[in-house]
């Protein structure tokens, strides 16, 4: 009797809270009003680390590449205007190209050169939006790059990992559509 009351009221505590399936999940947080209130944008080129910029030379790109790819982007909608000044703008959305490292495994007894050779890195562009007010950070959006063994597949990837960051950027300036009320 004892055994049975040891798991019977374990058991029986989970089936009284309710399900994870049932749980609802929390609405999505407001994007911060700066963002969303948006009419001229300033485009800084926050550059990129030397891992980068060295992969992006021996790619035939350029270390502007990222920052061109944006402000071509973000110009091609025509709903904002694009100043050149972050004294002029309301937010001041900047761009920078990194490869932080991913994976550097178990190297205990390893030398330097044997570390660096079996290192992984991750490239990636990223977006930081700034209030131009405040010079608050709001947001920080980050794209991964699919990795390649060709360079012209690499420039494509780097690419559509720009495109990616865009894509990013005017989903956050796009205010949500308000849920239209039911005709009676």
């Amino acid at each position: 009797m004892v055994r049975i009351f040891r798991f019977a009221l374990p058991l029986a505590a989970f089936a009284i809270l309710p399900s994870l399936d049932a749980q609802v999940a929390a609405p999505p947080a407001p994007i911060p009003a700066p963002i969303q209130a948006a009419q001229t944008i300033f485009i800084a080129n926050g550059g990129m680390d030397a891992f980068s910029l060295q992969a992006f030379e021996e790619l035939g790109l350029s270390g502007t590449d990222p920052y061109n790819s944006l402000y071509a982007a973000v110009k091609s909608w025509g709903k904002y205007e694009l100043v050149s000044s972050p004294g002029n703008a309301d937010l001041v959305v900047e761009i920078r190209f990194t490869a932080p490292i991913t994976n550097v495994g178990n190297h205990a007894t390893w030398g330097f050169e044997h570390i660096l050779a079996n290192t992984t890195w991750q490239f990636q562009p990223e977006l930081t939006l700034f209030d131009a007010k405040t010079r608050f950070p709001l947001w920080t959006v980050t794209e991964p790059v699919r990795p390649a063994n060709l360079k012209g597949t690499w420039r494509r990837n780097i690419a559509d990992a720009n495109a990616a960051l865009a894509g990013d950027l005017k989903s956050l300036l796009t205010p949500a559509a308000s849920p239209t009320p039911p005709t009676p």
